[in-house]
C-alpha cells in the first residue's frame, strides 16, 4: 500500500503516514477552509489501511492548534484507529503538546477518554 503524504500549509497539517512502518504522523495547524475536503482522503486511506496494517501502529499527533471542525475529523481518525485495534493490532496514540499549553494537554486526555485508545501524552519544550 502507498504511503500518504500531504504537505502542511499555514492552514492545514502535514500528514505523513508510512504504511510499512505503521507510523502515522499528523502535525502543524489544522484550520482548513473546507475540513471535509482536507480530511476525507485521510479517512479513506485509513479505511483501506485497516486491512493491511502491521502488528504495531503508532499515531503521532502534534498539532499546535486546530479549530472545532478539525476536532470532529480528528475524532474520526481515532475511530479508524480503534477499528485497527479491534482487528487485533497494537495501536498507540502519542499526543504531543507544548509544555505550557495546558489546554492542548487536556484535549489529548479528553480524546483518550472518548476514543478508548491507549495514549501517551507527551510534553515538548518550545523552541
Amino acid at each position: 500500500m502507498d504511503n500518504l503524504n500531504i504537505e502542511g500549509t499555514k492552514q492545514t497539517p502535514e500528514i505523513d503516514f508510512d504504511a510499512a512502518s505503521g507510523i502515522l504522523k499528523i502535525s502543524g495547524r489544522s484550520i482548513p477552509e473546507n475540513t471535509f475536503e482536507f480530511f476525507n482522503p485521510v479517512l479513506l486511506w485509513l479505511d483501506s489501511y485497516a486491512a493491511e496494517a502491521p502488528e504495531k501502529v503508532i499515531a503521532k499527533i502534534n498539532l499546535e492548534y486546530f479549530n472545532t471542525s478539525s476536532s470532529k475529523y480528528i475524532l474520526e481518525v481515532l475511530k479508524r484507529l480503534k477499528n485497527i485495534l479491534h482487528d487485533g493490532k497494537d495501536v498507540l496514540v502519542q499526543w504531543y503538546y507544548e509544555e505550557d499549553d495546558e489546554e492542548m494537554m487536556e484535549t489529548g486526555e479528553d480524546y483518550e477518554d472518548v476514543s478508548g485508545l491507549p495514549f501517551e501524552i507527551i510534553a515538548v519544550e518550545e523552541d
